[in-house]
């Protein structure tokens, strides 16, 4: 139980962090573009990008959850919801940025549309990794911190029976707040 509290009061630095979000939103974002390619040979192209999207964003922040960000285990709904979120905005953002650059060049070539699409990605990614990290899985880390030192702090109370002469007792009169 003590490495289970070690490993969720101990989140990853900065840099730790970005590097295995790359490592895992970019493993899981290549073995989704080979799942697409291969689920549009029996479905639309539309229907597979959109049920591998839905898996790799569920699997990503998983992923996230257990390794990027050091939570020390599994996703909550809210951290797949706000997830999600924030996976959609990004999409949002490079659909943007290729609708602009419709918009802006007549008839854009293969080499400018993979850069402007890469940097729009690029640039959703950094944003994307700053809220996971500041924003849906903070939370987490400082509620196992908190957790992890109430119960160094209180050991007794955590582990103190009740009698059972006790047992009518409300349980605030037991044990006062500190």
């Amino acid at each position: 139980m003590a490495t289970a509290e070690n490993r969720q009061s101990t989140a990853p630095g900065a840099f730790t962090a970005f590097a295995r979000f790359v490592l895992c939103g970019g493993g899981v974002g290549v073995a989704s573009s080979f799942a697409v390619a291969a689920l549009a040979s029996w479905l639309p192209w539309a229907l597979a990008n959109a049920l591998i999207t839905v898996v790799s964003t569920l699997l990503a922040t998983e992923l996230h959850a257990r390794f990027t960000f050091g939570a020390g285990g599994r996703a909550t709904g809210r951290q797949h919801a706000q997830s999600a979120g924030s996976a959609a905005a990004a999409y949002a953002v490079t659909c943007l940025a290729m609708l602009l650059l419709q918009q802006l060049v007549a008839s854009p070539g293969a080499v400018l549309e993979q850069v402007v699409y890469l940097s729009a990605s690029a640039l959703a990614g950094v944003a994307r990794f700053a809220v996971l990290r500041l924003v849906v899985f903070t939370r987490t880390r400082s509620q196992a911190t908190t957790t992890a030192t109430a119960r160094t702090a209180h050991p007794a109370r955590t582990a103190r029976p009740v009698h059972p002469v006790h047992a009518a007792v409300a349980p605030a009169e037991l044990c006062p707040a500190a």
